[in-house]
């Protein structure tokens, strides 16, 4: 049923195929693009995903202001002011940002000083704190998971007082996502399952939560189907162009989803224990997935019965008794899970991780109590509540 009254924003350029890098050089210069600076980090530039993109730009007859790849695991305010101080040095004018979630959110947190000017990120953080739009930025992802290539939100660290800055603006969208297979070719199979368990997550979120829209669910529901159809495949045969591709498209489709609809308790709980644990935000959304949704069940099933159609086809919906698909749809995420472990090793539980231990519960529970992700969960959650899931994904 429609609801009421919801919104849906997504002006993002997308563009994807087996030549998309091909356009980044056209695209910039329909914005009055003339130097722009690549964000990337170490890791990307080493397994030589920035060598493509630089013989388009002189093939082109164009040129790149700068590359700056000094990005870490996780961005800090420092590294914000590196390449910020680096794109004016170099008298650049856009951004690439080339890489996963980090750069994402360094490449969008960098366009912010280098477009409003100062030096003081600060006073930006929080939610529509930006004025006006900012320079180009084109984001080209090396992973597809985060989604971030079609959201409005980036974080960031500080690090001198410990904690994790999240800014939120329509402003910081992209001008446009560049979803090219060579950019996920080399990705691990580790990560590559990882980062696709991310965009599930997502995907399955976005339906199932409770600022879910009839648009955000179309997205969600197709991000589904592709992961399904085209992980296995991807991991199997790590080179096939045409699986990256549909993962590539996977994640950004869930990214649009989960920016317009949100995410719950699953985020709410991994963004706690990557906190505390220090652990991948793709690995933690594999270890408690199907332990949040069995707790919503008694909220949502009827949403959550209606996702078996993408996760198992046309077939297996129709033979499954109504009053039993939201169970089956757990169940594939569970059967999808212990598959990835035969594969990968990806850990389906807190104790496979060996990095987790019960002594962390309390403070992993009070912590994705306080989170923000909590509010749009379609059942409110105790602190007893989020220790009782944990012990089930231990």
């Amino acid at each position: 049923m429609t609801k009421p009254y919801y919104e849906f924003f997504c002006p993002v350029k997308i563009i994807a195929g087996h030549a998309a890098l091909e356009n980044i050089p056209f695209e910039l210069h329909t914005l009055g693009s003339k130097n722009p600076m690549i964000i990337t980090d170490e890791g990307v530039r080493k397994n030589n995903l920035i060598s493509p993109i630089e013989d388009i730009f002189t093939a082109a007859n164009g040129q790149i202001g700068h590359i700056f790849d000094n990005v870490p695991t996780d961005s800090s305010l420092e590294t914000v002011q590196a390449a910020a101080d680096a794109y004016r040095a170099h008298n650049c004018d856009s951004i690439l940002a080339i890489g996963g979630g980090s750069v994402i959110d360094t490449g969008k947190a960098t366009n912010i000083l280098v477009s409003e000017g100062g030096h003081d990120l600060l006073k930006y953080a929080g939610a529509h704190n930006l004025p006006k739009p900012l320079k180009p930025l084109f984001v080209i992802p090396t992973t597809s998971g985060t989604g971030s290539e079609a959201t409005m939100v980036a974080v960031v660290a500080d690090k001198k007082n410990n904690v994790k800055l999240a800014f939120a603006s329509n402003y910081l969208m992209p001008n446009a996502a560049i979803l090219d297979p060579r950019m996920t070719l080399t990705l691990p199979r580790h990560i590559t399952a990882m980062t696709a368990m991310d965009a599930l997550t997502h995907a399955i979120e976005a339906y199932t939560c409770m600022a879910a829209n009839p648009l955000s669910d179309a997205y969600a529901t197709a991000a589904i189907k592709k992961v399904k159809t085209h992980l296995f495949t991807v991991l199997k045969t790590p080179k096939d162009e045409q699986a990256r591709l549909e993962l590539a498209q996977a994640s950004t489709m869930a990214g649009i989803a989960f920016s317009n609809s949100m995410v719950g308790l699953v985020h709410a709980l991994g963004h706690a224990l990557g906190a505390v644990a220090h652990l991948p935000h793709g690995l933690c959304m594999n270890l408690f997935l199907p332990y949040v949704l069995d707790y919503n069940l008694s909220h949502n099933s009827e949403k959550l019965a209606e996702l078996l159609l993408p996760l198992a086809g046309s077939q297996i919906y129709a033979a499954t008794p109504q009053e039993h698909r939201a169970e089956h749809t757990i169940s594939m995420i569970l059967a999808m899970r212990d598959q990835l472990f035969d594969m990968v090793q990806l850990p389906r539980t807190l104790r496979e991780t060996h990095k987790v231990s019960h002594e962390q519960f309390d403070e992993i529970a009070e912590k994705a109590l306080n989170d923000g992700s909590i509010i749009y969960n379609p059942k409110e959650a105790t602190l007893e509540d989020l220790k009782n899931i944990l012990e089930k994904a231990w």
